[in-house]
């Protein structure tokens, strides 16, 4: 039998090279201009670091965001480390690339979305959906507030965004 190359985990491999290199670019320099993200992971990955009440209150994934107020971005070849504000209760996550499963900056249009295995039809190839919109019920958005607590960051319903 002949081998054959693995086009769904190559893709894979690549998006995750493009986050990381876009949270390096963050940890040294800030989020630019009007960019931010919406970041949805799989809470119970063996990796995922986060507090117990949060993985409770988000037992399968989470999404969360990245935009007004956020610290300590630590990022490393198989994940990252951030401090999110949830209802003034600052909290450290540790996030590693396998667990995300959609990546969106809605202020230019971007989204990654990460196919599950588990979901997908035995025969189907591992495909990549590069729509930049989530269906509302794709994610419970776990709502980070601002570092003075005063505005709750806002949920964007990125339907807007599809053609």
């Amino acid at each position: 039998m002949g081998r054959e190359i693995d086009y769904g985990n190559l893709m894979h491999d690549a998006m995750r090279g493009l986050i990381r290199k876009v949270l390096l670019d963050v940890a040294d320099r800030g989020l630019p201009g009007n960019h931010h993200f919406f970041i949805t992971f799989d809470t119970s990955h063996p990796d995922a670091e986060l507090a117990d009440w949060l993985s409770d209150r988000y037992p399968g994934e989470m999404t969360v965001v990245m935009q007004h107020w956020y610290d300590g971005l630590e990022v490393t070849e198989d994940g990252f480390s951030v401090t999110l504000n949830f209802g003034d209760a600052p909290e450290p996550l540790y996030i590693p690339y396998d667990a995300i499963r959609t990546f969106v900056d809605p202020s230019v249009e971007f989204g990654l979305r990460f196919e599950q295995q588990e979901t997908e039809e035995a025969d189907a190839p591992e495909g990549v959906d590069m729509d930049a919109g989530m269906d509302k019920d794709d994610a419970k958005p776990a709502k980070p507030t601002t570092k003075s607590g005063a505005k709750n960051a806002e949920i964007v319903s990125l339907d807007s965004f599809r053609k």
